[in-house]
């Protein structure tokens, strides 16, 4: 294909993306055509003619902006009421002692920790509730691996109201043992004093997979609905806040439109306030123009079912657009058929004009 033809090719493209108005000169009707045909959106004509006097071309004038449209209130989204009942202050005590991993439990301190384990399990039964907390404590450092002794301690911590103390005894168990039980109980009891109704309902829920309870499956039934309740509204509130996003993101692509025509309108203006159009194409305007002197043959070429055919190829119109930026490019297409075919005939017929 002739450089100089792509060349001239790539100019009066390049012209049309600086200046849309250039396609609605009369000559250009079959290309317009040929634009539509293929999905393309022509830009509407400018409001005046080339025929206006330099200084009678008029400008359109910039829209005012508009005010940004005030927040959605947020009432809706906040209006969510739960029975709290029940729910109390978390407790702040500094945290509890817990055992020291690291240490090798021998037989003995098993058989201590065992000892201290019923000691508290029978203040416990006194309602000592600080006597027991304290031979948990004692049995926990005796012997810090066995699980079931931060769970019985949890379970005393609910009963005097100390929720967060709870909640780290049953963390603590669930790292030694994941699939107990009583754990997820004590520390499902736990979040529903601190009016935390998922993390309740997760909880009581998976004790209750682990090893039915009817005490962890009543409680169960009484957070359920809050927590529900608190999802739903979470969802509603996400759904909100998605729509708002989509509307924002369609407020900005429009404005950016608006501004890229209006840029585009006063682009046009200043070049016909400037002088000549046509002056940096090739062979002027209209004269240069393919199938009118400059390039002959566009005509024919764009009449031309085959080359119709190939440019409706999303492929092949990449390819030839890529071309027709760089000759040199070409290279790259040699293997594939479709691209050489259409360059080969696109070649032929400029090659055979005069």
């Amino acid at each position: 294909m002739d450089p100089r033809k792509v060349s001239e090719l790539r100019a009066f493209v390049k012209l049309c993306k600086q200046n849309p108005a250039l396609l609605h000169v009369e000559e250009l009707h079959f290309f317009r055509e040929w634009l539509e045909s293929m999905g393309g959106t022509i830009p509407p004509a400018p409001s005046h003619t080339s025929s206006e006097r330099p200084d009678e071309a008029k400008t359109e004038e910039k829209k005012p902006e508009e005010p940004p449209k005030p927040p959605e209130p947020d009432s809706e989204e906040s209006d969510l009421e739960i029975d709290n009942e029940g729910v109390i202050e978390p407790d702040t005590d500094e945290p509890q002692e817990m055992g020291d991993e690291s240490v090798e439990v021998t037989e003995e301190m098993m058989d201590q920790a065992n000892e201290k384990k019923m000691e508290a399990i029978n203040a416990l039964g006194e309602g000592d509730f600080q006597k027991a907390i304290d031979l948990f404590t004692e049995a926990i450092k005796l012997n810090p691996h066995l699980a079931i002794l931060y769970a019985k301690r949890a379970s005393v911590f609910v009963k005097m109201q100390k929720p967060n103390a709870a909640i780290r005894d049953c963390d603590r168990a669930i790292q030694i043992n994941p699939d107990s039980a009583q754990t997820y109980k004590w520390r499902g009891k736990a979040h529903r004093l601190l009016g935390r109704w998922e993390e309740a309902a997760h909880d009581l829920a998976l004790a209750c997979k682990l090893d039915y309870d009817e005490d962890a499956s009543a409680m169960l039934k009484e957070v359920q609905p809050r927590a529900q309740k608190i999802a739903e509204h979470r969802r509603k509130y996400e759904r909100k806040r998605e729509e708002r996003e989509i509307r924002e993101r369609m407020e900005r692509v429009k404005k950016a439109r608006e501004e890229h025509e209006r840029a585009q309108r006063e682009e046009e203006a200043r070049r016909q306030t400037g002088g000549p159009q046509f002056a940096g194409f090739p062979g002027g305007m209209p004269g240069g123009m393919p199938g009118m002197g400059g390039m002959p043959g566009l005509n024919e070429i764009l009449s031309d079912p085959e080359v119709l055919a190939a440019m409706q190829d999303p492929e092949v119109m990449a390819a030839f657009q890529d071309v027709a930026q760089n000759p040199a490019n070409m290279s790259k297409y040699q293997n594939n058929p479709k691209v050489m075919n259409l360059i080969g005939k696109l070649s032929a017929k400029f090659g055979s004009q005069p």
